[in-house]
């Protein structure tokens, strides 16, 4: 089974001023999402990335951002309450 990108590559990092734009989604979700590792923000970024691609769509910004929030959104949503 291939392994998802552990790194954006092709659209924007060959994109003049696209992977500044990638880096601000990273930077707003990261904030949105303190309790989660940036390493994992930028993981799901990149593989959000790679499904859009993958999909063959129209990668933007803006749709990486949605697809992103969503997986963290989950991510977050499933982890067991604390015990106290």
């Amino acid at each position: 089974m291939p392994a998802l990108a552990t790194r954006i590559s092709g659209g924007p990092s060959t994109a003049p001023g696209l992977r500044e734009l990638v880096e601000l989604v990273i930077a707003r979700l990261a904030a949105e999402f303190l309790t989660v590792p940036l390493s994992t923000v930028d993981r799901s970024v990149a593989d959000a990335w790679a499904r859009g691609e993958h999909l063959g769509l129209a990668v933007t910004p803006e749709i990486v951002e949605r697809v992103a929030r969503e997986h963290l959104l989950g991510l977050v949503n499933s982890a067991p309450p604390s015990r106290r």
